[in-house]
């Protein structure tokens, strides 16, 4: 049965897979066991015309397939669900004012995902009559809801950026002030309105069409905890947490760590024939240096670092994600950006190391080799 808008207190901006296979998936798996009700209107926020085609089609039916293909606990996973989260969708640039009421008086909760782009703003407005970007939007909905007499909502982004809530509320303020010059909005903004800093992790790989998405078994939602936070559901997958730092800086130093290590050694040793993460794991020198560099130096420091994030878990966890036989995730695309990756990603564990009198002799190389490179 199709659920009612009146049941969307949700509002997630983005017709993306990754929203699809992540926050609305877990919004669908509290409503079917009966612990939640609260279902999701999607906002398609760009001129994209296929992103037009997923909001029509979510519209019409208001559920979706999801594909879980990969490894949990040794096994292989290949499950298909059908998310009946979505209670409806719209399409900002023809549908605001039904927007605007939706927003006005149903939402509670609003998420995010608006790519690496999404918080630019360059010389939008929220005064004006559509705002190109996502805060300009978010501005102008808000002040809407202010101007009604309504309380203040939480706002749950999703952006892969530190502080994501803290950063979107400064540029949302700023906006405000500017565009309104109202101190009684900006007052409800900050005293009404909760803004929490969230972190997302999980691959959602493909598309399916017209609407839907195929993501791998893992998945997290952590939440830093924020007063007068509410959250919509309780899921496996979500937690709410007292500070995010030891999450980011975990995922930071072992599962990006380790794509980068990887890749360094794929070049090192001049595997042409190796491909992608999953082919690379299963290459017996790639995969045993990545576990030495891990055991012997990674996870020693961040064990001194991030006591009680139980690393080796999480370690074991992500090697079965890179030995996924679903995923295409090739070794070129992460070698991008190669030597800002290394500054972001190693170099940092080699500095935390030193005070410990943790040798990092496989750190150390990885890091020159990039430099004698150039970087590339």
């Amino acid at each position: 049965m199709k659920l009612s808008l009146p049941q969307a207190t949700i509002v997630q901006f983005g017709t993306s897979r990754f929203l699809l296979g992540h926050v609305a998936a877990f919004a669908g798996a509290a409503i079917e066991n009966s612990s939640s009700q609260e279902a999701v209107l999607v906002v398609q926020t760009s001129q994209r015309p296929e992103g037009k085609i997923k909001a029509a089609a979510l519209a019409r039916e208001g559920s979706y397939p999801l594909h879980i293909k990969g490894l949990r606990d040794g096994q292989r996973v290949d499950e298909r669900c059908s998310i009946a989260s979505i209670a409806g969708s719209l399409i900002a640039q023809e549908q605001w004012q039904a927007l605007e009421h939706h927003f006005i008086n149903t939402a509670r909760w609003v998420v995010s995902n608006t790519g690496d782009s999404g918080y630019q703003v360059a010389d939008d407005s929220s005064l004006a009559a559509l705002p190109r970007s996502f805060p300009g939007k978010l501005t102008k909905l808000l002040y809407a809801r202010f101007q009604a007499g309504r309380p203040g909502l939480t706002m749950l982004p999703c952006e892969l950026l530190s502080r994501n809530g803290q950063v979107l509320k400064k540029i949302v303020a700023t906006l405000a002030r500017k565009d309104y010059q109202d101190t009684q909005f900006n007052a409800w903004l900050v005293s009404d309105c909760c803004w929490v800093n969230t972190l997302v992790d999980r691959i959602v790989s493909a598309p399916l069409e017209p609407v839907g998405a195929v993501a791998e078994p893992y998945a997290l939602w952590a939440i830093e905890q924020t007063p007068s936070l509410v959250m919509p559901f309780e899921h496996a997958a979500v937690e709410v947490v007292s500070s995010l730092q030891p999450y980011e800086l975990r995922k930071l130093h072992i599962l990006n760590l380790a794509h980068t290590y990887l890749v360094d050694q794929w070049r090192h040793l001049g595997l042409a024939g190796v491909s992608y993460v999953r082919e690379a794991i299963q290459e017996p020198q790639l995969r045993n240096r990545l576990s030495e560099v891990m055991e012997r130096e990674v996870l020693p420091v961040l064990s001194l670092e991030l006591p009680g994030m139980d690393l080796a878990a999480y370690w074991l966890t992500t090697l079965e994600r890179f030995e996924n036989p679903y995923l295409d995730h090739r070794l070129e695309d992460i070698a991008n950006y190669h030597r800002d990756k290394l500054a972001r990603r190693l170099s940092p564990v080699v500095s935390m190391a030193t005070p410990y009198n943790i040798p990092t002799p496989r750190l150390n190389a990885a890091i020159k080799r990039a430099e004698h490179m150039g970087g590339v």
